[in-house]
């Protein structure tokens, strides 16, 4: 891990492949698009990609060893300040039970770094991990493995690749199988409990069995590593008479947890899996504790924190982490006069949801806006990075015509076990705004990455 790493220029990696294969694999995808998208999660009606993007190895590589280290860091920052979940809970001024299945008197420890997903974009041709994601319920991931083998299988078959250093990342849903394992230590062919929240908000939630249909093949993969994997919604959990959770009509030997646990629904079956967890039952993958993790307040204390560092943490703090602070009081005549440079987020927020981009408002919304961030409580300003744009290409759905726009775009590494495997790339549309999450229309894929 180098703090100066030269960052190629986003885009070279596709470019530096020969024209010719570039254009066979755009015709390819433009052609195929409805087989390689289908049943994958967006509310775009008009657009869908021509192909995936593509980086090199070596940058992959670098990003992944960046982004372990700065989860390290967070998870460091937070245990300066608190020694268990409730401690830490008290100071990110989260209320009590709004983190559902929290023990208050875990230790904060190395495991909650089982499974995160930081949202990286590209300003200045430098990385800006702009939050963390430290959870087990990191979405995309089906989405992104899904289409870049789609993508690998249709180029494959037309031989557009043929002694080329060009392959899909590695399978994040199969490192994700080997966590799971190996942190819960769980024997070959243990029964686990894949639950979902089917009254969260999401593309496709509200068709259960066709969604859980969709997902059937993560079973097969599940059994490669010695998962045998039950895939129901939450709501129907249930405890037997030793207070073991009770999924798909059959007790379960471990818990994958794919729900949110500051928004998941509560009902008869979230309240199953409290009373196995009370029980010590039920191990499960992972501890909602690592969910406080994710708050934007901890970007701060990195920022508090710099003098404690060693230099080279600084170094990587510093040019890969926007400069953070809680959005209080004090901070109002910083947050008025340099608005073209600043963002507001709630510190536990999601989705885009209640982020103010300064530039992109009149003075007065800003300030309107600002103040009642402040007012509302936990909320953070950030350094504002303006995403870089690169080339892609897409195809319009209604006229099946091809165009190339520059567009933002971000990418979100997934490292399981603090192992690096496939990456989500939210890419923009021609005409898009700078907020890129699937609620507004973003495009979703996984990555190609090449020698």
């Amino acid at each position: 891990m180098d703090p100066n790493y030269p960052w190629p220029p986003a885009g070279q990696a596709w470019t530096d492949l020969p024209e010719p294969t570039r254009t066979a694999m755009v015709a390819a995808g433009a052609g195929a698009w409805e087989k390689i998208f289908h049943g994958r999660a967006t509310y775009n009606k008009q657009w869908r990609l021509a192909r995936p993007p593509v980086l090199t190895a070596d940058a992959f590589r670098e990003l992944n060893e960046v982004c372990d280290r700065i989860a390290q860091l967070i998870l460091e920052a937070c245990g300066r300040r608190a020694r268990t979940a409730g401690e830490l809970r008290r100071l990110l001024d989260v209320p009590v039970g709004e983190t559902r299945l929290l023990d208050e008197d875990e230790p904060l420890h190395e495991g909650l770094l089982a499974a995160y997903r930081p949202d990286v974009l590209f300003s200045g041709g430098v990385p800006c991990i702009v939050e963390y994601n430290i959870d087990s319920s990191l979405g995309g991931g089906f989405d992104a493995d899904t289409v870049i083998y789609r993508y690998a299988e249709l180029y494959r078959e037309h031989g557009l690749l043929d002694g080329l250093p060009v392959r899909p990342a590695p399978s994040l849903l199969d490192q994700r199988f080997v966590a799971i394992r190996d942190t819960l230590g769980l024997p070959d062919g243990a029964r686990v409990a894949l639950l979902m929240d089917f009254d969260a908000e999401y593309p496709g939630l509200d068709d259960p069995d066709t969604f859980i249909r969709i997902l059937s093949p993560l079973a097969d993969q599940a059994k490669r590593f010695g998962i045998d994997l039950v895939i129901a919604p939450v709501r129907g959990a249930t405890l037997d008479q030793q207070r073991r959770l009770v999924v798909g009509g059959a007790p379960v030997d471990a818990l994958f947890r794919l729900f949110v646990p500051n928004r998941v629904t509560p009902s008869s079956g979230l309240d199953a899996v409290a009373g196995a967890l009370a029980a010590g039952t039920l191990p499960m993958f992972v501890s909602s504790a690592a969910w406080l993790l994710s708050n934007k307040l901890n970007y701060a204390w990195l920022w508090a924190d710099l003098d404690l560092l060693p230099e080279a943490d600084r170094a990587l703090i510093r040019r890969y982490v926007p400069h953070t602070v809680a959005l209080t009081a004090d901070q109002l005549d910083r947050a008025l006069a340099e608005q073209a440079d600043l963002v507001a987020k709630p510190a536990g927020g999601s989705a885009g949801h209640g982020v103010l981009i300064g530039r992109a408002m009149s003075p007065v919304a800003w300030e309107d806006g600002v103040r009642a961030a402040i007012d509302a409580g936990g909320n953070i300003l950030q350094r504002y990075h303006e995403a870089d744009r690169v080339a892609m290409d897409f195809v319009q759905i209604e006229t099946g015509e091809t165009v190339t726009a520059e567009v933002p775009y971000s990418l979100a590494p997934y490292l399981f076990g603090r192992t690096g495997s496939g990456a989500l790339a939210r890419v923009g549309y021609p005409g898009c705004e700078e907020v890129l999450n699937l609620a507004r229309g973003v495009l979703m894929t996984g990555i190609l990455l090449t020698d």
